[in-house]
């Protein structure tokens, strides 16, 4: 099962890096990232996830004070320059101490310690999706693709389309990756309803579905990791 994971962390460079590693393992799903813990902290009140990788020195509230004042249900990965937090950090149940600049090989390590939660259930054949006036039963088996439109987003299945408010993280939350996966900022698509891939954009039918450079790689390397 994918590990739903978040960012946060103020350094720009550290940032980036940390985002380029996560996506290069198909077992992490980044859900987000943030450049200071009130924001990621606000985003883990509405948004279940199992993972963070959490820096510590940070202008505000930092990482230790996130971790001391208020209860996270996720496993924490620290990211720091900084070496004498590691004691604390243990103190405080992390997972693992990373020390920047890390390596890949350090990075895949931490990641290894991460315990996958045993509640998370394999997909089942249908969902509950919330329209406009009642909870809409939809087979996951016919869902083709899942498309982005204003405040909306628009389900596509074999017999018919549903509006639907639900936010793209909640739609994602509902689906297992190897059944239905986000490739773009507004766009998920049925991995088993995928006839061709052609200059990052992904045929369904007559619909032609653009991969951003955002999801590429995650994307790539989840349906064929060799490539």
């Amino acid at each position: 099962m994918k590990i739903n994971c978040i960012i946060i962390e103020d350094e720009p460079i550290a940032l980036e890096r940390t985002k380029f590693f996560v996506e290069k393992l198909p077992l992490l799903h980044l859900m987000a990232s943030f450049d200071n813990a009130m924001d990621g902290l606000a985003f883990l009140k509405s948004n279940p996830i199992d993972l963070i990788f959490l820096d510590i020195e940070m202008e505000g509230l930092t990482g230790i004070e996130l971790l001391e004042n208020t209860t996270i249900n996720a496993q924490i990965i620290i990211t720091t320059a900084y070496d004498q937090y590691a004691l604390k950090g243990y103190e405080l149940d992390v997972v693992d101490y990373l020390l920047k600049p890390f390596s890949f090989e350090r990075f895949i390590n931490a990641v290894d310690r991460v315990k996958v939660d045993s509640k998370k259930t394999v997909q089942q054949d249908f969902v509950f999706i919330k329209t406009a006036h009642r909870l809409e039963k939809v087979m996951v088996d016919d869902i083709l693709h899942i498309e982005g439109m204003g405040e909306y987003r628009r389900i596509y299945s074999k017999e018919k389309q549903i509006m639907t408010l639900q936010t793209f993280t909640e739609l994602e939350q509902m689906f297992a990756p190897s059944t239905i996966c986000r490739v773009h900022k507004s766009h998920m698509v049925a991995i088993n309803k995928i006839d061709a891939i052609e200059r990052n954009r992904i045929s369904i039918g007559k619909k032609l579905i653009p991969i951003s450079e955002t999801y590429k790689t995650g994307f790539y390397q989840f349906i064929n990791p060799k490539l």
